[in-house]
């Protein structure tokens, strides 16, 4: 029997319910704009797989996505966070496609380790670059997405998470919970006084490993929104497990880890290649940290 010390933080490497925060859907009216951004400007990977027609677009930012089909606009009642390579060639590629977007909503400003942008239509991306200590070994991908909350919600938000979902979740000082829904990925609710505009059915996809447990106590509460499958459910409200108040509204596509498509690998491209500084054996990114 090994009788030596463990050196080792086990706690530190337990996920909780949450394996996977896959995509965020936000609705488009306009294809061409979103790839002018999306792909051109934040230098993201359009899926080559599926959803490639002009009725939708898959947008591959590390392990996760972005889902933008075509419809009257959503907006994200908050801001998505987003890793991105390097910080000057974000700039670049954000300041070329300004001609593109012009007369929309879209705009970015430089930030010490990246850049604020808007999309056309009024989605915030805060735009980092690469930090181990702060969102794991990933170049490339979505760390967090970020809403605004009422005050004095983060307390209920937190216990739903836990409570209902089985998701690590907690809060952090005064006006902020986190819900851990993937390894360096969360959800950050955040307390604010500024005004939110109605919810317009944009969603965000998770997977759960107890796939049936949550379900359950989501059903008896009314909170099922959608039974999209066999592998997939859906719930908007969060509500406060002890009292039932109301504390916020967002779409969350739930799959199990059964579903067809959990991690399924998805390809990204190396942003900074292009038919002028071609490099052959070059085209596609790893969006994690070689090793050390």
């Amino acid at each position: 029997m090994d009788t030596h010390a463990n050196a080792f933080d086990r706690a530190a490497e337990s996920l909780g319910n949450a394996v996977e925060l896959q995509h965020v859907n936000l609705r488009v009216p306009d294809q061409q704009a979103a790839t002018a951004f999306y792909i051109s400007g934040l230098g993201l990977t359009r899926d080559p797989f599926l959803m490639t027609g002009t009725d939708n677009m898959w947008a591959n930012a590390g392990a996760s996505q972005f889902h933008l089909p075509t419809g009257a606009p959503q907006v994200l009642r908050g801001t998505t966070g987003l890793v991105v390579p390097n910080r000057a060639q974000l700039l670049d590629r954000l300041a070329k496609v300004r001609g593109q977007l012009e007369g929309t909503r879209f705009a970015f400003a430089e930030t010490g380790d990246g850049a604020e942008a808007t999309c056309p239509w009024g989605n915030r991306i805060r735009c980092h670059a690469p930090d181990r200590a702060r969102f794991g070994p990933v170049t490339l991908g979505i760390p967090y997405v970020e809403f605004d909350v009422s005050p004095g919600a983060v307390g209920g938000i937190a216990r739903f998470y836990n409570e209902i979902l089985g998701v690590r979740a907690w809060t952090e000082g005064a006006g902020t919970a986190r819900a851990l829904v993937a390894k360096n990925q969360h959800l950050v609710f955040r307390e604010t006084d500024r005004p939110r505009p109605p919810f317009d059915g944009h969603h965000v996809q998770i997977a759960l490993a107890d796939f049936g447990g949550p379900y359950t106590k989501l059903r008896k509460r009314g909170l099922v929104s959608r039974e999209d499958s066999q592998w997939q459910y859906r719930f908007r409200d969060i509500v406060d497990p002890d009292t039932g108040a109301m504390l916020f509204t967002v779409e969350h596509e739930v799959r199990s880890m059964t579903h067809p498509m959990f991690g399924r690998p998805l390809v990204n491209r190396n942003a900074a290649l292009n038919n002028r500084n071609y490099a052959a054996g070059h085209e596609g990114w790893a969006w994690t940290m070689p090793p050390g």
